[in-house]
């Protein structure tokens, strides 16, 4: 059985929980806390198996033990892996760089600046304190999603999701930043096309069983 090393409220692990999911793989949930006693990302023993000290892993047994890390390697993988299940890409090569695009407009620009080590750090700054971490959030939500919602309306491969009418990796992504934008209270009513797509996906059980308050480690 596949094993996934996952914080509830980690964006990028969510991101691999619903991929998961909707692609009906069996996993053991092995919860890693990112806060308690300094973080349990960084004790020795999980630094054995990703030295950058984040979630998600995914330990893939073989002829030895694989630990996978960044969740869009994971997800590559999963779909590589197990081409007989649910398809999170399209067939078409240009179809498929277009999914890719919005997930890593997601992935790559705007999650990275809202982290937890990166607030962290907003925080601990001379000038920091919470109002300026949240100013910090909400500007680079606006930034993304401002962005993001504008290559929806354009797009005529909208559909249901972020590409027709199938979830794909676009859709994974999309979902945990919608959570973390809602969780710092920003504002979601420019983007309409975003929360259209946001609640089409949360109709679907693949999508609510990934959720943070579904874990096991949910507080």
């Amino acid at each position: 059985m596949l094993k996934l090393y996952t914080y509830f409220r980690s964006t990028a692990a969510y991101r691999v929980r619903i991929a998961l999911n909707l692609k009906g793989l069996a996993y053991e949930s092995i919860p890693v806390h990112l806060v308690k006693e300094g973080g349990e990302n960084f004790k020795a023993d999980y630094l054995s198996k990703n030295s950058s000290g984040l979630v998600p892993i995914l330990e893939v047994e073989g002829q030895r033990t694989h630990y996978l890390n960044q969740s869009m390697a994971i997800l590559e993988y999963l779909e590589e892996a197990y081409p007989e299940t649910v398809a999170l890409l399209p067939n078409d090569a240009l179809a498929r760089a277009y999914v890719r695009s919005i997930a890593q407009d997601i992935a790559c620009d705007i999650h990275p600046l809202n982290n937890l080590r990166v607030l962290k750090y907003i925080q601990s700054l001379e000038l920091g304190g919470s109002d300026h971490k949240l100013d910090w959030y909400a500007h680079w939500v606006e930034v993304g999603f401002t962005a993001l919602e504008a290559k929806l309306e354009q797009s005529e491969q909208q559909g249901m999701f972020c590409y027709g009418d199938l979830p794909t990796f676009a859709d994974c992504c999309l979902v945990p930043q919608v959570y973390n934008a809602e969780r710092f209270s920003c504002d979601m009513s420019p983007y309409p096309i975003i929360q259209r797509i946001n609640e089409n996906c949360l109709k679907l059980t693949a999508f609510v069983d990934a959720s943070p308050s579904s874990q096991v480690d949910a507080e």
